[in-house]
């Protein structure tokens, strides 16, 4: 008798981001807590958590008559590495900085195959300080940033001896499946039928600079304050979309584009009702906003500001579930498009995360050089920018030409002037 296997259903966006994510997370030496004993404690606090995450030990398949991809829940496993440097924590330098030697400290894909490659794989390595970090690649599809952040609060629980799980995941994704028949009630200009290297330039044939820019807590509130209408009554703007407005300028001022749009990514569990708070899977959608270069680099700051709050306020529940059925009548061929794309880990919370070895003293994405977008993370220094701790600012990583940096950086400090 055939065995007969059990796969999951995956949602239009979760079919949208099927690519992997790298972060790295660096813990500094505990005595009580060496690195060959965090090996073992990871390994089976991971083991427990193949339980409620049972998905993650299955293989991403196409399912060729219904034409998308669906997690083959085989237990095939996860990936666990345990690797060691002759480097102490020190002797990397300012984890701030994107070091492309993180790369090392990640699980390599060693296939391109879906049916080959785990949907999760995490490296340990020991320093020899004693200091080690966490790397963890894992495909987008299984996770969003917060359910991301949810399963390491999960991984902390269980590693502490008599812990459980913080949050048990729901991970039913036809949640967010399409309607029958499927109804696209909204223009939904974030979307387009073009190659994904088409949308961000991957600028094959033009040298890339990637810079980081930082911006301590009175900057934000420098920019907040101009980001008040002393004309209109608008909501107090946040500090996300007063530092998102000021990079979607300094971008188009460094680039020759007529308009611009930029596009974000917006939690929807606030936002769609059926979706509880533990929803597992990608449960975000790109938020976008449009104007010319004359409206961003001449027009008042509040009023690009507000452009960036009113596309947050767009995506409702009605607007997602006609995403979702564009994406259906699409078959797979719709992309998120926009020239600058903000992806932001500034307030995921993933440093955090309380290990019986502590939280981590940093954690970053392994980011690619890739023309037009900006990686927001969080800042661990002190609110000075020296390093006394207590954060609070953002880091703002870019990728441009090295013309179009010069032209980003002279905007972003004279406008904080």
């Amino acid at each position: 008798m055939l065995e007969r296997r059990m796969s999951m259903f995956l949602s239009n966006i979760d079919q949208l981001f099927n690519f992997d994510i790298e972060t790295v997370h660096f813990f500094s030496t505990v005595e009580s807590f060496p690195p060959s004993a965090v090996y073992d404690t990871v390994e089976r606090a991971l083991q427990q958590l193949l339980v409620p995450y049972n998905f993650l030990a299955g293989r991403l398949r196409p399912d060729l008559v219904k034409g998308r991809l669906e997690v083959d829940c085989n237990d095939a496993g996860v990936g666990f590495v345990v690797a060691s440097s002759e480097r102490t924590l020190e002797e990397v330098g300012d984890l701030t900085y994107p070091n492309p030697a993180f790369k090392y400290l990640v699980p390599t894909r060693s296939s391109t195959g879906l049916e080959d490659w785990p949907l999760m794989a995490i490296q340990v390595t020991s320093f020899k300080c004693g200091g080690f970090t966490m790397g963890i690649s894992n495909n987008h599809a299984t996770f969003d940033g917060a359910t991301f952040k949810t399963f390491l609060d999960n991984l902390a629980s269980l590693s502490t001896t008599g812990g459980t799980l913080s949050v048990h995941p729901c991970n039913d994704r036809h949640l967010l499946s399409t309607r029958s028949p499927p109804q696209v009630t909204s223009p939904h200009p974030e979307l387009t039928n073009n190659n994904i290297d088409s949308i961000f330039d991957a600028s094959i044939d033009t040298p890339i600079e990637t810079k980081l820019f930082h911006l301590t807590p009175s900057n934000i509130t420098l920019l907040k304050q101009k980001a008040k209408s002393p004309h209109v009554e608008r909501p107090a703007p946040t500090s996300f979309n007063a530092v998102t407005a000021h990079v979607w300028r300094c971008h188009a001022a460094a680039t020759a584009a007529k308009t611009s749009t930029l596009l974000y990514m917006v939690d929807l569990r606030l936002r769609h009702p059926p979706l509880p708070k533990s929803y597992a899977g990608c449960a975000v959608w790109g938020a976008h906003a449009t104007a010319t270069r004359d409206e961003l680099l001449e027009g008042e700051f509040d009023r690009v500001v507000e452009s960036v709050r009113e596309g947050k306020e767009r995506v409702t529940e009605e607007y997602v579930r006609s995403a979702v059925d564009a994406l259906e009548i699409g078959k797979g061929e719709a992309l998120m498009s926009g020239d600058l794309l903000v992806t932001s880990w500034w307030r995921l919370g993933l440093e955090e995360v309380e290990y019986p070895w502590g939280s981590p003293v940093y954690c970053c994405p392994i980011v690619d050089r890739r023309r037009g977008v900006a990686v927001f993370v969080p800042d661990v220094r002190g609110s000075d920018g020296g390093s006394g701790g207590g954060g609070g600012g953002v880091n703002i990583l870019i990728a441009l030409s090295r013309d179009e940096v010069e032209q980003f950086e002279k905007m972003f400090y004279e406008f904080l002037e």
